[in-house]
């Protein structure tokens, strides 16, 4: 019988809603700063979380929405700029304690640690960004619970590339079959999947309506006894019982 032995979890969307509420109002508010008249509103930042990748976002606006743009600068400094004051903002707004983990996120982690299996995170958005939200949301110093933070630019290529996830397999030196990758969208899912990890998805407020073919299990949350989680859609030959529990896990490890 395998054992599982690792979770990787994304961030954005996965342990908090952290798009909505942190990263949209914290590039407005790099905008304004950089007094120029663009504002994303949530329809189309939904259109923009089809491009991982803050600085990568940025472009695709640029290219696709045509907006104005300061004669002084080239695009990509103009980019870098952007994205080093979203990024402050960011933390700003994260150190306020408006971000709050997912139901279920602080105790399936618990009970991770508990059972000696490993933590690892594998996002697009930055180093900075993990550690600060997990250390404000999770515990201080949380992020020193995590054996591994694939973060940021650390591989070429992002999600729906599998580089992320394989990187964070090699760094766990783990099989991806000892495994199990939490994601919220479809991007993150199809970047586990193709590194070979059995994924779990909670959905987010933007993801809501993508497609999750090929997730094991398609919920809400993990789920607290006060807010257990809400399945839509179950793969595996058996749904969890109100809350995702390590031993339900490693269930999936062994089917």
């Amino acid at each position: 019988m395998a054992d599982l032995k690792a979770l990787i979890f994304d961030v954005d969307g996965t342990l908090a809603e952290t798009e909505k509420v942190g990263h949209l109002p914290a590039f407005n508010e790099a905008f304004r700063k950089a007094d120029l008249n663009w504002n994303w509103d949530e329809t189309m930042y939904a259109d923009l979380l089809s491009v991982t990748g803050g600085k990568e976002r940025i472009l695709y606006f640029i290219n696709q929405y045509k907006p104005s743009l300061p004669n002084h600068i080239s695009i990509e400094e103009l980019i870098l700029m952007l994205h080093k004051e979203k990024t402050k903002f960011y933390h700003q707004i994260v150190s306020s304690g408006r971000l709050k983990l997912k139901a279920g996120i602080a105790r399936l982690i618990g009970e991770a640690r508990k059972k000696g299996i490993l933590l690892a995170i594998a996002t697009t958005t930055h180093p900075d960004n993990v550690i600060s939200l997990l250390n404000a949301a999770l515990a201080p110093d949380s992020h020193n619970w995590f054996k591994v933070i694939a973060a940021g630019d650390i591989v070429k290529e992002k999600k729906p590339a599998p580089d992320i996830y394989k990187f964070a397999l090699d760094q766990l030196s783990l099989p991806a079959s000892a495994c199990i990758a939490f994601e919220d969208s479809r991007n993150g899912l199809l970047s586990a999947l193709g590194a070979g990890i059995p994924v779990i998805v909670t959905k987010s407020f933007y993801t809501e309506k993508e497609d999750f073919t090929g997730a094991k299990l398609v919920c809400n949350h993990p789920g607290e006894e006060t807010d257990p989680c809400i399945i839509e859609r179950c793969s595996f030959q058996k749904a969890p019982d109100r809350l995702i529990h390590i031993d339900y896990l490693q269930s999936i490890i062994n089917e």
